[in-house]
């Protein structure tokens, strides 16, 4: 009894202060549930809490209805896999060797790179604090066994190893086909459109099963949908309604998203749990960045400004919206804080408790004076407040230009100079403050490359020579 009343005291005072009034009949060792519901290639104008004009996304409007838009909220990278690397460590991408794949921008069927072990991510902070951890949809942070969900802090995974456009369809490379696994075993190849078109669905039913079987205890959910990155098709009844494939996508992921949060209702852990849908990048081709300027894989805005919506009944307040600055980095500390744990302290992490934020605290600041974008797996520009500096040298005013359409470095050399020092300051820091990537011993790819047999089916892609045209 004594324990259990210390626990109580210590939880309340971990609350407390972040303006989270729990009710006295559930606070006693209740921990958060946690869901991250992260879009691939999603662009900021592509659903309508954030202007969408085209795609019709009536699940997302009640999610922002009853919770919180984060209208300056970035992800690391313009990129799948840095962006990714950046949510699990709460490290910028450089800072833990995933700033790019082995030999292309992101990671690759056999890449002999990958997250290393070494690396303490959400999930498995999350899992020592006694939550049960469940990933669904595209990892793209190492196929190697040793990089793979399960070996990163994940009780169960369901989903593709890298990007849905890494099978045979695309000519440019010899890949293999794409698997889909459970855990570590191949349960199924994506063999055709059709098969693509399935990806939402699955991962979205896995994921709420998981939550109805977790539902007595804490629970992080992590959904990655292949969605909306190509090659693209959806299910036939969104097909049908949609003038294009990239809003049947974005209707059929706000399906997915009304799913999720009808799971959490019906299991009676709404008033427990925080939702939080983002994208990985912004938009690829067919998508939309909305007012921003650029896109996937770009340093404007257009390419890190994420259409961000997060919800926690009775504890976000309903209809609301935060413009201060955070990134996808901060989830994890800010995720391990309102568990009664805490992000790892013998290392370097860039993320930030950004609770008060999410949770709508009054007055509350972003944690903050700095964000690094990047470009090509390198440092692109700076923001500090309002301004953003390129470091080819372009100075921009966020809050009076946010599509960066007029470049006022000349009228501005202090802030310039202000904000090269913290480029060059952040370069130093990763010289300095940087961890090895994986690196895999004898890489090979999960299955085997169509009509190859024996061990050079399993080659890694980026070692075969590109198919001539």
């Amino acid at each position: 009894m004594q324990t259990t009343l210390m626990r109580f005291l210590l939880l309340s005072l971990l609350l407390l202060p972040l303006g989270m009034a729990m009710s006295a009949d559930r606070a006693e060792g209740v921990k958060p549930n946690f869901v991250v519901i992260f879009i691939d290639d999603m662009g900021y104008g592509d659903i309508e809490p954030f202007g969408s004009k085209l795609n019709k996304t009536p699940n997302l409007n009640r999610m922002a209805k009853e919770g919180r838009r984060m209208t300056s909220f970035y992800v690391a990278s313009p990129v799948c896999t840095p962006s990714r690397a950046a949510l699990m460590t709460g490290c910028y991408p450089q800072r833990v060797g995933l700033q790019r794949g082995s030999g292309h921008i992101v990671l690759f069927p056999g890449d002999v790179h990958g997250l290393h072990a070494n690396e303490i991510t959400v999930a498995e902070t999350l899992k020592a604090a006694g939550y049960a951890t469940g990933c669904f949809g595209k990892w793209h942070l190492g196929d190697q066994p040793q990089f793979l969900p399960t070996e990163q802090g994940f009780d169960t995974y369901f989903g593709i190893p890298y990007s849905n456009d890494m099978w045979p369809g695309l000519k440019r490379w010899q890949f293999p086909d794409l698997p889909v696994m459970k855990n570590t075993k191949v349960v199924d190849l994506v063999k055709d459109m059709d098969a693509q078109a399935t990806l939402c669905r699955r991962f979205t039913e896995r994921a709420a099963s998981f939550i109805r079987e977790h539902r007595d205890e804490p629970f992080f959910v992590y959904l990655p949908h292949a969605f909306v990155h190509g090659p693209r098709r959806a299910s036939p009844k969104f097909m049908a309604k949609a003038k294009t494939v990239e809003q049947a996508q974005v209707e059929e992921v706000d399906w997915s998203v009304g799913e999720i949060l009808k799971t959490i209702r019906e299991v009676g852990v709404a008033e427990n749990t925080l939702v939080l849908f983002t994208s990985d990048n912004g938009p690829a081709g067919g998508l939309s960045a909305g007012p921003l300027r650029g896109r996937k894989g770009s340093g404007f805005e257009g390419g890190h400004r994420e259409p961000t919506v997060v919800w926690w009944p009775g504890t976000i307040p309903a209809g609301s919206e935060c413009h201060e600055m955070a990134t996808a980095m901060d989830l994890f500390p800010t995720f391990a804080k309102l568990a009664g744990t805490k992000a790892p302290s013998d290392r370097v992490i860039d993320g930030k408790d950004i609770a008060p934020l999410l949770l709508g605290k009054p007055d509350a600041k972003t944690p903050h004076d700095r964000f690094f974008y990047q470009q090509g797996g390198k440092l692109r520009a700076v923001r500090s407040g309002p301004w953003k500096l390129f470091a080819t040298g372009e100075l921009y005013n966020l809050d009076a230009d946010l599509g960066e359409t007029t470049n006022i470095a000349a009228k501005h050399p202090d802030f310039v100079a202000k904000l090269q020092k913290m480029l060059s300051d952040f370069r130093a820091d990763i010289a300095n403050n940087s961890r090895p990537v994986g690196v895999a011993k004898n890489p090979r790819t999960i299955v085997p490359r169509p009509g190859v047999t024996g061990d050079e089916g399993f080659l890694p892609t980026l070692s075969l020579p590109r198919p001539k045209k």
